[in-house]
């Protein structure tokens, strides 16, 4: 098995050999779509964000959603970080059995969790979230061991939570959990998701942020709680603004990894990605300008970025190298994903260079799905990076 790389007056890629033998070996074994990890990408991404929400005043709760690896949480811990975020009680009980002692599981209460809950919360400092005051008076009945609550607050996602504008809704659920014996109100927490869709770019992003922030504020205040920990999460706003002084807690979770629709929506560089996933070549198709490879929908999710003419853009198509991947390959991309099946489209003298057997780097869309979607990844270096 080789690699390749491209050579800039062919425009085409030249055969290497990787120096790293144990990374060689790792990449003559893949034989399925296998997701490759940057570790020294991921550890500069993690200190870059801790440096920024420490800078802006805010403790640094980073969601583990995206990567779901006990080994790339002690990368956080390396970096001195002790809580962090995630998006179940599954998840949850599996940072816990790692070593975290400090979670938030920022997803509304399941209240056929309950039992599981309450056994996690006599392991761990646990912050649950809610937006419902019969779920909290169900909660209050069943788990009995001590938690924190965070309302969750709805500021334009429309997903979860109480609109920003239902100030009643919101202090009366305060009250609530306020007048519980066992439980204590911790803050208000929210999502922006709809920073994902700016289409207005970095104005957009720092419209939203600050609507939010002074709204949350304002929250604050009618709720008569000036301790409140407001809580603010997505990796666009906490990537590409420099000032958000508005929140006392980051939670964003992309930015580990980042991605092509962070890339496009200008959270990040190309650089800044710290995987992609390695593909077999299947088929090649000169007639076509396309090969087919074994990746698909399974593998990296049915996100696509959209374009023109009925453009859709799957990934991007990078070449492998000795030290795990290149630039992306110009006007080669994915351009449609099945179950199994993947199919790249590239120039002829991009395509003479591969062919059925050889490997395949692509950028996925979104990380988080595709992370989610694999057993296992691999370090560029070589070494297996087990997960939940």
């Amino acid at each position: 098995m080789s690699g390749k790389v491209r050579d800039k007056k062919e425009n085409c890629f030249l055969i290497f050999a990787p120096k790293n033998d144990h990374y060689k070996q790792m990449l003559t074994n893949i034989s399925r779509p296998t997701l490759l990890v940057n570790e020294n990408q991921c550890r500069s991404n993690i200190q870059s964000m801790l440096t920024k929400a420490t800078t802006n005043g805010a403790v640094f709760r980073p969601h583990f959603k995206t990567h779901q690896s006990g080994l790339i949480g002690k990368w956080f811990a390396d970096a001195g970080i002790k809580a962090i975020t995630v998006s179940s009680v599954k998840m949850a009980t599996y940072f816990a059995t790692h070593g975290w002692k400090d979670i938030t599981i920022a997803f509304p209460v399941n209240l056929r969790e309950l039992d599981a809950i309450d056994q996690l919360a006599c392991r761990v400092r646990l912050q649950l979230v809610v937006d419902d005051e019969q779920v909290f008076e169900q909660i209050g009945q069943q788990v009995k061991n001590a938690c924190e609550f965070m309302i969750k607050i709805d500021v334009g996602y429309q997903r979860a939570g109480i609109p920003m504008e239902n100030a009643e809704a919101i202090a009366s659920l305060a009250a609530r959990i306020q007048n519980s014996k066992q439980h204590k109100l911790r803050g208000l927490l929210t999502h922006a998701g709809q920073n994902y869709r700016a289409g207005g770019g970095i104005s957009q992003v720092e419209a939203t942020t600050r609507i939010a922030g002074e709204k949350m504020q304002a929250l604050r205040h009618v709720i008569g709680r000036s301790d409140l920990v407001l809580s603010w999460g997505d990796t666009p706003s906490c990537s590409m603004l420099n000032h958000i002084p508005y929140f006392d807690e980051w939670r964003p979770g992309n930015f580990v990894f980042y991605d092509v629709m962070q890339y496009h929506i200008g959270s990040c560089q190309f650089s800044d990605i710290a995987v992609a996933m390695a593909c077999p070549v299947v088929s090649v198709y000169p007639e076509r300008g396309e090969l087919l490879m074994y990746g698909g929908s399974v593998h990296f999710s049915g996100d696509y970025i959209a374009g023109d003419n009925n453009f859709r853009l799957y990934g991007y198509v990078v070449p492998l190298t000795e030290n795990g991947w290149g630039q992306p390959l110009p006007s080669a991309y994915v351009a449609s994903l099945s179950q199994e099946h993947g199919i790249v489209r590239m120039s002829q003298a991009q395509l003479k260079f591969y062919k059925p057997g050889d490997l395949i780097g692509i950028l996925p869309i979104h990380s988080c799905l595709t992370a989610d979607a694999v057993e296992k990844m691999q370090s560029t270096t070589g070494f297996l990076i087990p997960k939940m």
